[in-house]
């Protein structure tokens, strides 16, 4: 008996670009429906732990939502496609972490100087070199913010659970449209790996792509508004566009001069200095009263949480200023509770190097003590609650 022809008909499967309801998901995971849901359709990575749950992720859903994930030869390429794909008109992201994010940096320099929107995720573990690919680390908080070469400014969430994942991403893609600037999610492997109830709302607001009013006769490219930001015309819009690393003028050509490089990056570090009070975020916990502050984020913010309730429990009265926004740096508010309280405490998970930052904007006002390890495990609220005493002692 001849065997039939057998047909086969294409099916698509598709879901929601939104996954509304409460889920049980890692940070990761949360990472990459936050993405989603801010309008993201491009995502290009290469695979590195701890990230590697966030393009699995991204792999499985983009193809549900018209979207497209594409595994590049190093992250190298991921940062170069997702620059690529952002002039294409599309919401791209990519996301790494330690030696990976060394890779990006010269092309985050490119993202920074075309005014390139797009979103890049640092699950931080320990550092340097291939160092403990698997456990936590918070040691890239620097590189964040000077990794590329030259001066330009930088935005930097720091999430402390899966829930502020989802939550700070869906920020961090408005924040990138807002500024045409590349901005970053420095999460970490605990925060990325644990699992906890993540409730995503019916509706996420996609933040619009700013368009130019103008007609393409006339129109410069680079030219911008009241808040310093040009809008932006990508390819196939029907406008002439010229994009390049090199210093340019309002055209996109190239203007190699002292003035017209002095004047393109104070503009493009201005757009976000100016309008850094609209994204300071911060949590404030039992600092009403407090004698002494400790000053944390991500995973060791919360537990920092659990030394200061160790020290309220013995009478001290400490309070918790955990930091969200990282970059620009919060100087303002650290300059607020230094003028208020006897002692600054700064937890994190490498050698001081927010430390640096607080002590700065303190200005020395009040003493100050730090809580650090290199890396692989979080401290102890134990380990936070003897910082706190040690600030004490130092009054005395």
């Amino acid at each position: 008996m001849a065997n039939k022809p057998v047909t086969r008909t294409a099916s698509r499967v598709t879901k929601k670009r939104v996954l509304s309801g409460v889920h049980f998901m890692n940070g990761d995971e949360a990472i990459a429906e936050g993405a989603i849901a801010a309008g993201c359709t491009f995502f290009a990575a290469y695979p590195i732990t701890p990230q590697s749950e966030i393009a699995e992720r991204m792999a499985r859903r983009l193809p549900q939502v018209d979207g497209v994930f594409i595994q590049m030869e190093d992250e190298l390429g991921a940062m170069a496609a997702v620059i690529g794909a952002a002039w294409g008109g599309v919401k791209a992201m990519t996301a790494t972490s330690g030696p990976g994010f060394s890779l990006m940096m010269e092309n985050l320099g490119l993202a920074v100087m075309t005014e390139t929107p797009c979103v890049i995720a640092n699950v931080q573990r320990g550092a340097p070199s291939t160092g403990l690919p698997t456990l936590v680390g918070q040691g890239d908080m620097m590189q964040a913010r000077w990794g590329s070469h030259g001066h330009y400014e930088i935005i930097a969430l720091s999430p402390a659970s899966p829930q502020e994942a989802f939550d700070l991403t869906v920020k961090a893609f408005a924040l990138s449209e807002r500024f045409r600037s590349p901005v970053l999610l420095m999460t970490d492997e605990v925060v990325g790996h644990m699992y906890e109830r993540v409730e995503i709302p019916e509706e996420v607001p996609v933040a619009p792509r700013r368009k130019p009013k103008a007609p393409p006769d006339g129109f410069l490219p680079f030219k911008p508004e009241e808040d310093l930001v040009p809008p932006m015309a990508c390819a196939g819009d029907g406008y002439r566009i010229h994009v390049t690393g090199l210093t340019h003028d309002e055209r996109g050509y190239p203007a190699m001069d002292a003035e017209a490089h002095d004047k393109l990056v104070r503009r493009l570090c201005e757009k976000i200095t100016r309008f850094r009070d609209e994204f300071t975020w911060y949590e404030e916990v039992m600092t009403e009263d407090a004698e002494v502050l400790v000053i944390s984020y991500g995973i060791s913010a919360r537990v920092s949480l659990g030394g200061v309730e160790l020290a309220r429990a013995k009478g001290i009265k400490a309070g918790l200023l955990r930091l969200i926004t990282i970059w620009p740096f919060p100087d303002e508010v650290i300059r607020k509770f230094a003028d208020r309280v006897g002692g600054l405490v700064v937890v994190e998970i490498n050698l001081g190097q927010i430390y640096r930052e607080v002590e700065r904007a303190s200005g020395g006002r009040v003493p100050m003590r730090g809580v650090f390890h290199a890396g692989g495990r979080i401290h102890t609220p134990e380990e936070v609650l003897a910082g706190i005493e040690e600030v004490l002692e130092c009054r005395s």
